[in-house]
């Protein structure tokens, strides 16, 4: 599954962006919301939200990296979201906010930083219905892959095979052509793209690309 990020989108024509997304073989849209706390770089609130979320014809894939989450469940159910992701590092009641996120009726998914092991996540991988594994330092787009993602997808891999876990596997930061093979290889289900995408003479093929190169 490709879920194209909208950080990496041109704000000053939102409109064309989302025209070519909602006719591409993207399956969801990636949402990064940015506080300028929990990672240094702010992005965008609920008021601009509000009108992408009404212009996208696909789930959405909210991903808060942000302090106290668990604030916001009822903003971003008003966005439709599909799927709320929250940061491991940023919950320290992780099992209170994933259950937050059921009962408002959203899927639940919890994100892991780059140096944050897999087996954190021994304890609450049967509640959540995604884990997202970020292969860059959270808070700006552009950045390079981590190597080490590949290894870390693999682990946790067998980590939700263990616990009998349906939970997707995400993964964010410097995918392409080459490191979305890899990673689908690894055993990742879903993968995010933003300037590979966004950044593309034609986004729409390069969406495509990335889709059958997982595929």
């Amino acid at each position: 599954m490709i879920s194209p990020s909208l950080l990496s989108a041109n704000f000053a024509n939102l409109e064309a962006e989302m025209k070519w997304f909602n006719q591409s073989a993207a399956d969801w849209l990636h949402i990064d919301v940015m506080d300028g706390v929990f990672v240094p770089n702010i992005s965008f609130g609920f008021p601009v939200l509000k009108h992408v979320a009404r212009i996208s014809e696909k789930p959405l894939d909210v991903h808060l990296m942000i302090v106290q989450p668990e604030k916001f469940v009822n903003e971003v159910k008003a966005l439709g979201a599909y799927l709320m992701n929250v940061h491991y590092e940023a919950c320290p009641h992780l099992h209170r906010v994933v259950s937050q996120i059921h009962e408002a009726g959203m899927k639940a998914g919890v994100t892991l930083n780059p140096a944050t092991p897999v087996s954190v996540l021994e304890d609450i991988a049967c509640d959540v219905d995604l884990v997202l594994l970020m292969s860059v330092n959270p808070g700006f787009g552009g950045q390079k892959f981590i190597p080490h993602t590949l290894k870390k997808v693999a682990e946790l891999r067998r980590l939700l095979t263990r616990t009998e876990s349906k939970a997707l596997i995400e993964v964010d930061g410097g995918v392409n052509l080459d490191t979305g093979r890899l990673l689908t290889e690894a055993g990742a289900d879903v993968l995010v793209a933003g300037n590979f995408i966004f950044g593309a003479d034609d986004p729409r093929k390069a969406c495509e690309a990335l889709a059958n190169c997982a595929s």
